[in-house]
């Protein structure tokens, strides 16, 4: 879990602790709030791995909203789906805000090819979304089984 708080504080850093600093010239509030932020992740992060799945993915929604603000649907690169909260999230929430995702996606969230996921899709051990890709729920679903089974175990 430590390396959980740990990208939730860098990153909470760079993205407004950072800049907050540079607005009030290194007052002393930023070293108070970069103490909080600190406890706070802590908990954040013991939610999103150990809360139940509505209080896990509304912590997750909160901290990509905050941490990942746009316009547009939140739609990470395939390399943030492998970095520690990337991987909470997909295992907790899925994809919070796709129904269905493409297989490049599901593949990066795996851990696995595009082909890959299309290889699980053809042997009956993904389903396919009517829509086009795969349900991300299924990918969640897929994660949590193996996380169950042998955290070592491949997609």
């Amino acid at each position: 879990m430590t390396d959980l708080v740990d990208q939730i504080v860098r990153l909470l850093d760079v993205r407004l602790l950072d800049p907050l600093e540079v607005l009030l010239d290194g007052d002393d509030a930023v070293a108070a709030l970069r103490e909080l932020v600190r406890r706070r992740a802590r908990r954040w992060a013991d939610t999103i791995r150990n809360g139940d799945d509505r209080a896990a993915t509304m912590t997750a929604a909160r901290l990509i909203a905050t941490l990942y603000p746009s316009d547009r649907a939140f739609d990470p690169p395939a390399e943030w789906w492998a970095t520690p909260l990337g991987q909470a999230v997909a295992v907790r929430a899925g994809h919070p805000w796709a129904e269905s995702v493409s297989y490049a996606t599901a593949g990066a969230m795996l851990g696995i090819t595009r082909q890959g996921v299309h290889d699980l899709v053809r042997r009956g051990r993904l389903p396919r979304h009517p829509d086009g890709g795969v349900p991300s729920s299924a990918v969640r679903d897929r994660l949590r089984a193996r996380d169950d089974h042998d955290p070592e175990e491949t997609p």
